[in-house]
């Protein structure tokens, strides 16, 4: 049964009513132990406990089909709605904009499939035949766009791409002065047969903010100079670091495709894909066939307990963003004056600053410097902090640098000892002192081994 839009009639439902955003969480309980502290929040945060209240009570009263019609099916249906206008609102859509996934990587897998279809059907219909042609002496393979600092879910989907010969592919790098996609780069690699840019908006590792409003004006500008002929480039940016730390309006950016992660701002590891106008403006190509669930973009009965978690967590953003922004800078301007006290400015280098770039408020990147301290063997000596050297999903590289960071024009010794800290809503300055006391012992005792 496919789903409609309307407000369910049956039922009213409203999201109980929320406490101060500085909540109950204790993320020295669950991160291992009282004597750990936990300050990885890019790579996954705890579950707000309003979320976990939501999950549970769904769990319990709405586990019925949401296509059927009796209670607690329409339970479950009015749940999603009000989930999906949830999500929608913190970043500035309207419900009918959100399709539900299971996470990041399906959204941003769902976005490249289906700028490859819509290419195709483009050019079918540009050429009255399924004929391939030469297009600027390439052929008519589609051809995309991403920066060469993308999540591995962008970026191993866009060689795959290029391996089956499905698509043309332009890692487009970022500058080694600000660590950020340039607008001219981008501009510079679209192609008569280019169908995608999928860049970022804030980098995972150094936070770093991507120009994305720039890049969308730009290269919209060029798609109403395109022969008609040619394909629309379709604009797609990856949110998942970005939400919940800074303000993200999908309008604003100018995107066609927007993804969010929940377990980054202290949701359900579940997810959704922004889509502006799916279906009518904005093409979205079914990877999935079933049921007719999510208006046959992603069938498959719908996970109603991960969704209300989801629209909880969003609601918390929206209420509460000014606050949670002010709060992690606070605590990440805090940290980085402790380490320059207690380390020196000679034996501090702060991979997450560039200049003329913004970066997120809650992510620090930084190497101390010196021989033996590299940022794996100092995170397993470290007694108190959990952290990490980079992306979670890098965890077994042992101690080769991060490619993003050399990418930025980190030297390779540098990037060797790279640590990235990343606070979270309830990080205290007394956790910066001890995070630091432990940083400054564990070196020390490094030092004296080397």
């Amino acid at each position: 049964m496919a789903e409609k839009f309307d407000p369910p009639i049956t039922l009213s439902h409203n999201f109980p009513s929320l406490h101060h955003w500085d909540s109950h969480l204790d993320h020295h309980a669950v991160a291992d132990g009282p004597d750990r502290i936990y300050m990885d929040y890019n790579a996954t945060t705890p579950a707000d406990p309003e979320v976990i209240r939501v999950v549970t009570d769904a769990l319990m009263d709405a586990w019925g089909n949401p296509s059927s019609n009796y209670l607690p099916g329409l339970k479950a249906r009015d749940i999603i709605y009000h989930s999906r206008d949830a999500i929608a609102r913190m970043v500035g859509g309207k419900a009918a904009d959100i399709i539900f996934t299971s996470g990041g990587t399906e959204a941003n897998n769902l976005v490249f499939h289906t700028a490859v279809e819509h290419f195709k059907k483009s050019m079918i219909s540009a050429e009255g035949s399924t004929s391939s042609k030469q297009t600027n002496g390439r052929g008519s393979l589609p051809h995309v766009i991403i920066s060469n600092v993308e999540h591995d879910s962008i970026k191993l989907t866009a060689e795959n791409l290029l391996k089956e010969g499905k698509a043309d592919v332009t890692f487009v790098p970022v500058s080694k002065v600000t660590a950020r996609v340039e607008v001219e780069d981008v501009i510079a690699a679209i192609r008569p047969t280019t169908c995608l840019v999928s860049i970022m908006l804030a980098n995972n590792e150094t936070g770093i903010i991507m120009p994305i409003k720039d890049i969308c004006q730009r290269v919209n500008e060029v798609n109403k100079q395109r022969a008609a002929s040619a394909p629309r480039i379709l604009l797609h940016t990856d949110a998942a670091q970005a939400i919940g730390k800074i303000r993200v309006d999908a309008h604003e950016l100018g995107v066609d495709y927007l993804t969010i992660v929940g377990h980054k701002f202290y949701g359900p590891r579940t997810g959704a894909l922004f889509v502006n106008d799916p279906g009518k403006s904005t093409p979205v190509y079914p990877m999935f066939f079933g049921g007719g669930q999510e208006r046959n973009f992603r069938p498959g009965t719908e996970n109603t307990a991960m969704i209300a978690g989801l629209g909880k967590a969003a609601e918390l953003v929206s209420l509460n963003l000014a606050e949670y922004e002010t709060h992690f800078l606070e605590i990440r301007c805090y940290l980085e004056q402790k380490l320059l006290a207690v380390f020196g400015k000679d034996k501090i280098h702060f991979n997450s600053h560039f200049p003329g770039s913004n970066n997120l408020p809650n992510t620090c990147n930084l190497s101390i410097l010196g021989r033996g301290l590299q940022g794996r063997r100092v995170l397993s000596t470290c007694r108190r902090l959990l952290a990490s050297v980079g992306a979670a999903c890098h965890s077994d590289r042992g101690d080769q640098p991060s490619h993003i960071l050399l990418s930025c024009g980190i030297p390779f010794d540098v990037a060797t000892n790279a640590l990235r800290i990343s606070v979270g809503r309830s990080t205290s300055r007394e956790d910066v002192d001890l995070v630091v006391e432990d940083l400054r012992d564990t070196v020390e005792q490094l030092e004296r081994m080397n």
